[in-house]
């Protein structure tokens, strides 16, 4: 199963990527049990099925040991040279705290040892408190680790415009920060995705499809309660729907995205990937993979067999005009995990 052209981006002049990447915060355990062995197999049918792209962390269980477990049975496989097919981006998330050179190094090492890897695609770094300023010490570190080749490029996760304009201002290249990014959330709208045209910086997007919840499953179907929600997944993005608009609001949005996914027949995942894929600088969509548990391969290919038109952006855009204004109830990019 080969996807069409259109579904890689070059990221940068070294990494060539899907732009639908398979996000492993699934196999950190808040969304039931993995079998590692399972897991392993299911990711050569994602790389066969042309998902090559990774998104990872050092805090999501044991999403690194399986990239580096990957690696090696690729190579035992298939050959040291289908390693080159692959792109592993990983993120470091430190307790605030002052940054020495040891301690940022000694931390990269242990993504590098566990990805077995000698250089690292992208390092994206998460800081959980502002009024700490060590965060630009541990960027200064990294950019040094980058220069000594250990890292590819550096990038952030869940940064705000404002913190993003420090860290550019005080001179360390940025490639991309992750946020989140949806037709339910759509704060990049407002100031980030106009400061990284600015600069050159690309945007990846999670929670694009609300955890699962924006697809046929939940389309005409009635509020769902806590004990329905059985992911830590489910759980986010049905709060972040309560503060948007709520549920009604939200089966207008489906009702919408089903009549449009129709028209190109297609599914509401799809609609709902293909808007955000088509926003400026988004470079790409991470689209969470319970490996070996819940696959959804063929469903994510056809995000690549169309685009949306006028039309259809013109009916989503009413909906979406009758929400609440998240960027005003939760703050910019990232605000929700620092309140």
């Amino acid at each position: 199963m080969n996807l069409p052209t259109s579904s890689r981006l070059q990221f940068t002049p070294d990494l060539n990527i899907c732009r639908v990447l398979n996000g492993m915060w699934q196999v950190s355990g808040a969304h039931g049990r993995i079998d590692p062995k399972a897991a392993i197999q299911s990711m050569f049918k994602y790389v066969d099925a042309g998902f090559t792209t990774w998104d990872l962390a050092d805090h999501y269980g044991p999403a690194e040991d399986f990239i580096g477990e990957f690696r090696r049975q690729l190579i035992a496989t298939r050959g040291k040279e289908a390693l080159s097919n692959i792109q592993a981006f990983t993120k470091w998330v430190p307790r605030p705290t002052k940054m020495t050179r040891e301690l940022v190094e000694e931390n990269i090492n242990v993504s590098l040892r566990r990805m077995d890897v000698e250089s690292l695609d992208l390092m994206q770094f998460h800081w959980w408190e502002y009024r700490d300023k060590n965060y630009l010490d541990a960027l200064k570190y990294m950019a040094e680790l980058q220069t000594e080749g250990k890292i590819k490029h550096l990038a952030l996760t869940n940064f705000d415009t404002e913190h993003l304009q420090i860290i550019t201002d005080a001179g360390i290249k940025i490639v991309s920060n992750q946020v989140q990014f949806s037709l339910v959330d759509r704060r990049p709208e407002v100031n980030m995705i106009p400061f990284c045209q600015q600069h050159d910086i690309k945007l990846f997007t999670y929670g694009t499809v609300c955890g699962g919840l924006l697809s046929e499953k939940y389309l005409g179907k009635p509020e769902p309660r806590g004990f329905d929600l059985t992911t830590a997944s489910l759980r986010k993005y049905k709060n972040m729907i309560d503060g948007w608009g709520g549920w009604r609001l939200f089966q207008e949005l489906l009702s919408t995205l089903k009549e449009i996914a129709d028209k190109y027949n297609v599914s509401i995942s799809n609609v709902a990937v293909r808007y955000i894929l088509e926003q400026p600088t988004v470079a790409g969509v991470i689209v969470g993979a319970r490996l070996g548990a819940s696959e959804h391969i063929q469903d994510n290919t056809r995000v690549f067999n169309f685009t949306l038109d006028a039309e259809d952006f013109n009916q989503i855009n009413a909906v979406s005009s009758k929400s609440r204004d998240l960027y005003k109830l939760i703050g910019d990019c990232g605000d929700e995990y620092r309140r």
